[in-house]
C-alpha cells in the first residue's frame, strides 16, 4: 500500500514536471516534495471516496463507450484534487479540463507501470 502510494505521488510529480498546464508553485525542493505528498494523499482519498460514486451514478454511459468514458472521469478526479490543494493553499494546481485529461493518462500509465514493475504477484493479491 505504501508503495502504490508512493507511485502514486511519482506519477503526480511526473506530470507535474511534463505538462504546462500542471503546476507546482514551491520553489524549495523540500516544499515542492511534500506538497506532492499531500497532493497524492488528496488524490487517493478523491479516488477512494468520489471515483466509486462517479462510476456508478454513470455506469450506462460507461458501459455504452466500453469503459473510455472512465478518462473523462479520471480527468475530474484530477481537477477536483487541484481544487481541493487549491483550498489547502499547497500550491498545486491544474489549469483546465484538458490538462486534467492529459494530466490524468499521464498518471494512469506511470502508475501502471510502475505498479506492475515494481510490485510482485503477491502484493497484486492483497
Amino acid at each position: 500500500m505504501l508503495m502504490r502510494f508512493l507511485f502514486s505521488a511519482a506519477a503526480l510529480a511526473f506530470a507535474t514536471w511534463v505538462l504546462p498546464g500542471i503546476s507546482m508553485t514551491a520553489s524549495e525542493p523540500s516544499t515542492a516534495f511534500l506538497g506532492i505528498l499531500a497532493v497524492a494523499i488528496i488524490f487517493g482519498v478523491v479516488n477512494a471516496l468520489v471515483k466509486p460514486l462517479f462510476a456508478f451514478a454513470s455506469a450506462p454511459l460507461l458501459l455504452l463507450t466500453l469503459g473510455l468514458f472512465l478518462l473523462v472521469i479520471n480527468a475530474l478526479m484530477l481537477w477536483l484534487t487541484s481544487w481541493l490543494a487549491g483550498q489547502l493553499n499547497l500550491g498545486w494546481h491544474v489549469d483546465g479540463f484538458w490538462s486534467a485529461f492529459w494530466g490524468a493518462m499521464i498518471v494512469s500509465i506511470v502508475s501502471f507501470i510502475l505498479n506492475s514493475s515494481f510490485t510482485s504477484r503477491s502484493e497484486v493479491n492483497r
